[in-house]
């Protein structure tokens, strides 16, 4: 029934300790077997993303920065991008200037930072990707970015995620991806809508989509497909909206999903085929 699946990575796919365990890429392997389109739907930049699908044998086109880019590996054109513009990125940058708030940017698929802050180093670390230090941000802005990407405190971004929501309105995508991040991206960029567009391309009705997430900027994700699965440690809200709630990301919980809801399935499929051709051979000796 399931032809595409979609999976989030930092607290879904991978653990707190940002590892896959041995019997997710298992089970991710089994059902790329049988034929169905396993692809990362992730807030992280291509280049991080890349190397996680590398790691499971994926080779299809990643959902990136949020839903900004879906792109393949090896290929240098992008299948889809939707830019912040310059005029709002300019006016994010002197935000975040003036209300001293940590703020880090992407643009062709570089991370760049004011300053070599404990920030950016922890989370370029975390990610495993390098990262640039240009203070002249507001210079990068002319040219728009892929994603901005604000760190800080939960009450802090919680203040600031309502005066962006009032000051840009439908003009950007504004939401939260952990309690201490903040992303802005474009207004068509989100998870839901490239997964509809990459579906479209590949020919998959929305009706056979898993999407599988955890946080706040996965409920687009979780909408737009036709079963939408929360993890065990996702926030309420996107647990009210789900169709399904698996283990969380530390008890396997993806490939749990991925057990239930394409594996034994098939596995049914193939026992059922399998005792039509034994009753069809007894007729015939019949």
């Amino acid at each position: 029934m399931y032809k595409m699946i979609a999976i989030d990575l930092d607290g879904t796919l991978l653990t707190d300790q940002l590892t896959i365990s041995p019997n997710t890429i298992t089970a991710i392997r089994k059902a790329i077997s049988l034929g169905t389109v396993v692809t990362i739907a992730t807030g992280r930049m291509y280049s991080s993303a890349k190397q996680i699908a590398e790691q499971l044998g994926i080779d299809v086109p990643l959902i990136t920065y949020q839903g900004a880019m879906i792109r393949t590996a090896g290929e240098e054109e992008a299948l889809y991008e939707r830019a912040v513009s310059s005029d709002i990125a300019q006016k994010l940058v002197g935000i975040a200037r003036d209300q001293n708030i940590h703020l880090q940017v992407y643009q062709d698929d570089i991370l760049y930072g004011a300053a070599e802050t404990d920030k950016l180093i922890a989370y370029a670390k975390a990610v495993q990707v390098p990262y640039k230090v240009e203070p002249d941000l507001m210079g990068l802005a002319q040219k728009g970015f892929t994603k901005l990407l604000f760190i800080d405190e939960p009450d802090v971004l919680a203040l600031l995620q309502k005066q962006l929501q009032v000051l840009f309105g439908a003009s950007a995508y504004i939401e939260k991806s952990k309690k201490n991040y903040l992303e802005v991206t474009h207004p068509e960029a989100n998870k839901g809508s490239a997964l509809l567009f990459l579906a479209n391309k590949l020919g998959i009705d929305r009706s056979e989509i898993i999407g599988i997430g955890d946080n706040h900027n996965d409920a687009e994700l979780l909408k737009a497909a036709g079963l939408g699965i929360a993890m065990g440690n996702a926030v309420q809200e996107v647990k009210d909206i789900a169709d399904f709630i698996s283990r969380s990301n530390n008890d396997d919980g993806v490939m749990y999903a991925i057990d239930k809801f394409i594996l034994e399935p098939a596995n049914a499929g193939i026992m059922q085929e399998g005792s039509e051709e034994h009753a069809q051979l007894g007729r015939k000796k019949l």
